[in-house]
């Protein structure tokens, strides 16, 4: 019987901060309910969501913010790789208790080169620590920032050995061949999310899941529509277009860019503020973003 996996459009939350550089808990909310208007769920405390820059209590208030605002559990996938094992641990079994139990792994990325035995048995200690039958673990590839990869064989090991916790893959390598491959792998129940939409149509032909994707934030409607229309006529040129808006955000620090985005459309200059050591948008940088989104007509409908 086939278990019930997350599927389709994702977005890795913008967490925006106040004049103090503490998490605004109401404009986070926010953004979280006109995402889920537009169609996409929410992958909170992912990488441009500055998951590395909050703190676990951080991130818990955030996410019992978000419940008691109305969002419902289901539409939520959680970030919840840290470098420390208790931590991992804690902050994951919070969110399997608020119903949000399928969550985003990254690997404990400080130590490099580490080996496969190495991360499977960090991954194997989470799964029995915090101790779920609904635990869902979907991998976060990202071996550029990380510099820690999922290795095939790890993961075939790890679906082997823990066919429900191992959900499927986020992959952020932004290589296709490694998307592609993780399809071919053909693991039951396991699902294959591309990290930026430039491969989306590409990744449901494939067999894929969807994509969890930053400019998700930006362009939700757009993302979600061939998720689930990929099989339209018109599906090559749906992809063309996001694609093109993907490469205006890709010309300039992404974090930054997303919420440059975020608060030229919403009006609320609040949005562009990162936490340090990231910086926002030069002013150069933010009117290229400005003047290149104008030249394609981008509006962000019903935002602020």
């Amino acid at each position: 019987m086939s278990i019930d996996r997350l599927e389709g459009a994702l977005a890795p939350v913008v967490t925006p901060f106040d004049e103090n550089l503490a998490p605004d808990a109401e404009r986070f909310t926010g953004m979280c309910h006109w995402l889920l208007g537009q169609g996409v769920k929410l992958a909170v405390f992912g990488t441009t969501s500055e998951a590395n820059s909050l703190s676990l209590k951080e991130k818990i208030s955030l996410l019992e913010r978000l419940l008691d605002s109305g969002v419902e559990p289901d539409n939520i996938m959680p970030g919840a790789g840290l470098c420390s094992l208790s931590e991992t641990v804690e902050f994951t079994a919070v969110a399997a208790g608020l119903g949000c139990p399928r969550v985003l792994m990254l690997p404990p990325f400080y130590y490099k080169k580490v080996s496969d035995d190495g991360l499977y048995g960090y991954m194997a200690e989470v799964i029995d620590r915090v101790g779920r039958e609904d635990l869902q673990i979907y991998l976060y590839h990202f071996p550029a920032m990380s510099q820690t990869p999922y290795s095939l064989d790890l993961i075939d090991r790890l679906v082997k050995e823990f066919p429900n916790a191992i959900a499927g893959i986020k992959d952020s390598a932004g290589k296709w061949e490694e998307t592609a491959a993780f399809n071919a792998a053909g693991w039951p129940d396991f699902r294959v999310f591309c990290g930026s939409e430039r491969f989306l149509l590409q990744n449901m032909k494939a067999g894929g899941a969807g994509c969890i994707s930053a400019t998700a934030n930006v362009n939700p409607a757009a993302i979600a529509a061939l998720c689930s229309g990929w099989r339209e006529a018109d599906a090559a040129e749906r992809q063309r277009d996001l694609t093109g808006i993907r490469d205006l955000f890709e010309s300039a620090p992404m974090v930054a860019a997303v919420k440059a985005a975020v608060a030229i459309c919403s009006g609320d200059a609040a949005w562009s503020r990162p936490r340090p050591p990231l910086m926002p948008l030069s002013r150069e940088q933010c009117e290229a973003l400005r003047a290149g989104l104008d030249a394609t007509g981008f509006k962000m409908p019903g935002i602020g």
